[in-house]
């Protein structure tokens, strides 16, 4: 059950080929267990590694930097990315809760969200374009992966939706004190076996940074929107990658 519950977010977060899932329930089935995001991330972050063993040792860091950060904005089809544009344009815009609805749900990018989406392929390139040692690189991008993750089921259980939607299935799902704490000990396990030469200290630390910074996300969110939405989700996952491989980098 838990293996089938893995796969149905597997398909939902990434374009990994796994077993077509059924339609009618699947949703609601992946929100009911949001609480296992964490472990996606590890999987997504297990996937890069080909891809960056292949990059670093064949070309120079900022292209391997390259490579690597357009691999993992592709292996989740784009959409966190996109998130991240429309979440930038929508707290941007000036106006009322129905017209910034509107600007996060036009398919066209505004200027606000291509800056922010540059910035953040800029900021992913450079930042993992200065690692120099391969095994720190696949660790702080194992790590990265799993808080990223974590964080959005921190503001799922923490927020209420911005409007019925996608999204508010899954801060309806989970309300649960069991389920937070469930997905904390996941991530701190995850954590744990994904660490390598990087000192349990450093962890505590990007698990507070982490917290905070979708906190920030939530604060901007509920100020300009009324809630979170799927798209802020998104836009957290990118932001505390990129601050996750920032922090272990600067250590």
């Amino acid at each position: 059950m838990v293996i089938k519950s893995i796969l149905e977010i597997l398909s939902f977060l990434t374009i990994i080929p796994v077993e077509k899932i059924s339609k009618e329930n699947s949703l609601e089935n992946i929100s009911i267990n949001m609480h296992l995001f964490p472990i996606i991330g590890l999987i997504i972050g297990i996937s890069s590694i080909p891809i960056t063993i292949f990059s670093f040792l064949i070309f120079n860091h900022l292209i391997s930097g390259f490579i690597i950060t357009i691999f993992l904005i592709i292996i989740t089809g784009i959409h966190h990315t996109d998130a991240l544009a429309d979440f930038a344009d929508g707290i941007m815009v000036k106006g009322s809760k129905e017209k910034k609805y509107k600007i996060i749900h036009d398919p066209a990018i505004g200027a606000a969200g291509v800056l922010a989406m540059i910035s953040y392929f800029i900021g992913m390139t450079i930042t993992i374009s200065t690692y120099t040692d391969l095994f720190r690189l696949i660790t702080s991008l194992l790590i990265s992966e799993i808080i990223a993750k974590y964080v959005m089921v921190l503001q799922a259980y923490c927020s209420n939706s911005a409007w019925e939607g996608y999204s508010s299935l899954f801060t309806k799902n989970m309300k649960s004190k069991k389920k937070i704490i469930a997905s904390t000990i996941i991530t701190i396990i995850l954590l744990i076996l994904s660490r390598g030469e990087i000192i349990p200290i450093i962890l505590f630390e990007l698990f507070i940074v982490g917290a905070v910074v979708g906190f920030i996300i939530i604060f901007i969110s509920n100020r300009n929107f009324g809630g979170i939405t799927g798209d802020v989700m998104g836009a957290t996952n990118e932001i505390v990658r990129l601050c996750s491989m920032i922090i272990i980098q600067a250590k």
